[in-house]
């Protein structure tokens, strides 16, 4: 009798019931609970195996990214003033995702006990790697010179308005460094406070804020390989937002005690230090005058998506900010929507799925 042809996939809930009265150990409790729960039956978190089934979908390479075209636009298109904004934009990029890498491998691996979140956490190791080889070869393209590019690669270092990201990044994040287990509520609400900066400030403001940047460019006809790339790297790191954030709630429903009062102003202090960072960052991208994005706006653009960021959190708007940018809408219909209906030959695998800019812009 021939095989059925029809692919076994992992049941995330049918064992549900088994009896565990005489496993070794007991499993945690809670997600944050100390020690590295191995047992991947009962599947305590299947939300996060789907996650790292969805991650699968969107696999693709920088070997797919054509920069040809980008390439006659930066010899011949685009301003002075747009090339400061380019030059800056991709020495940011430079480092942004290994500062976001070593802060998955440091502090979050091994505090999130869950083995199926930790499937999700190595396919996002994977993912970022793969960003930073696209900034790099983006790099390579755009940057020829090898002492401009060394510089650009030193951002965190010699410009400040990148170096003053970093140390946000650092501030926030490097404060459980030092702890190699969450046994306390304090030490529990530190790393919350870690993964709440890592998904609403570094990937779902800094970053998303950078995209701003690379689709208005585009909605001008501009860097078409860089936008390219860029739908891939959005589309991943809309996935490590809300993973990170689904941890976030996980942790909340668990430990309701934990959001008291003085996480949720640690939480509006992050982000306003993040919008004034990243502002800072718009002002010496744009401070040379680029027709189509100014300052008011930008400024605008970023309160309205921390107050996102803080609505995906359960919190009450902090700006009342409305989006200014309506190339961003024009993305959503343009990019993005043809973007996910593309076809198999664009990609290593198949993706499906609907992107809403106002769940993640």
């Amino acid at each position: 009798m021939a095989l059925a042809e029809k692919p076994l996939t992992p049941n995330t809930d049918f064992d549900t019931d088994i009896d565990l009265t005489d496993a070794p150990a007991k499993r945690p409790t809670n997600i944050l609970d100390p020690g590295f729960d191995l047992t991947l039956r009962p599947m305590r978190y299947p939300v996060f195996y789907d996650m790292y089934q969805d991650a699968i979908k969107n696999t693709w390479t920088v070997e797919e990214v054509d920069f040809s075209d980008d390439l006659v636009d930066l010899d011949r298109k685009i301003t002075p003033a747009e090339r400061h904004l380019i030059k800056r934009l991709v020495a940011f990029f430079a480092t942004g995702d290994s500062i976001v890498a070593n802060n998955l491998v440091l502090n979050l691996y091994k505090h999130i006990n869950a083995p199926e979140a930790r499937m999700y956490l190595s396919r996002q190791l994977y993912e970022e790697a793969l960003h930073v080889q696209f900034y790099l070869t983006l790099l390579d393209n755009y940057i020829p010179d090898h002492d401009e590019r060394a510089a650009a690669f030193a951002a965190v270092d010699n410009i400040p308005s990148i170096k003053a990201k970093a140390d946000f990044c650092f501030k926030w994040m490097n404060s459980i460094d030092t702890v190699e287990e969450l046994n306390t509520p304090e030490e529990r609400r530190q790393f919350l406070l870690n993964l709440i900066c890592f998904a609403t400030c570094i990937e779902g403001l800094f970053f998303f804020a950078a995209f701003a940047y690379v689709y208005f460019l585009r909605s001008k006809g501009l860097l078409n390989g860089l936008a390219d790339g860029t739908n891939w790297v959005f589309r991943d790191e809309s996935c490590h937002m809300n993973f990170a954030l689904e941890v976030v709630n996980t942790a909340r429903k668990e430990e309701p005690e934990l959001f008291d009062d003085r996480m949720v102003d640690e939480i509006n202090q992050m982000l306003d230090e993040a919008v004034a960072c990243e502002f800072q960052f718009a002002e010496d991208v744009l401070g040379d005058g680029i027709p189509g994005m100014s300052l008011t706006d930008t400024r605008t653009y970023l309160e309205f998506v921390a107050d996102q960021r803080l609505q995906l959190l359960g919190l009450p708007v902090r700006y009342g900010s409305r989006n200014p940018f309506s190339f961003m809408e024009l993305q959503d219909v343009q990019g993005l929507s043809n973007f996910f209906e593309r076809t198999v030959s664009s990609y290593q695998v198949g993706v499906t799925g609907d992107v809403s800019f106002d769940e993640d812009f």
